[in-house]
């Protein structure tokens, strides 16, 4: 099994950043992918930001330019750090991660227990 544990969440003011991190324990062989999707009230999960091992960073058009996503690979931990935030970006983020597992190297799909980020105008 494979856990995530997310950290850095808050309340900030509009313009302000946060930088979440989000780091993976477990049984793991290989992370493949790891990404933040957020989720607002009364709204659909959506992605944020995802970065593949060795691969392109992709973003949602609503955060680009604005947030960067990066990754420890010798830490298994994911960071996302958050710039100019807004009132928008109000939602829990989950942090996601798709892994190679041992000791038969399957492929599965986790996710974190969701951090608040709270942008008050």
């Amino acid at each position: 099994q494979v856990q995530l544990v997310e950290s850095g969440g808050g309340l900030v003011q509009a313009g302000g950043s946060l930088r979440l991190s989000c780091a993976a324990s477990g049984s793991i062989f290989s992370i493949i992918v790891m990404g933040w999707y957020r989720q607002a009230p009364g709204k659909q999960r959506e992605l944020v930001a995802t970065i593949p091992s060795g691969g392109r960073t992709n973003y949602a058009d609503s955060v680009k330019g604005r947030f960067t996503i990066s990754r420890d690979g010798a830490k298994n931990t994911v960071y996302l750090q958050m710039n100019s935030l807004k009132p928008e970006d109000t939602a829990v983020y989950y942090c996601n991660a798709d892994v190679l597992i041992n000791p038969n190297l399957s492929r599965y799909n986790y996710w974190g227990q969701g951090t608040q980020v709270t942008v008050s105008s």
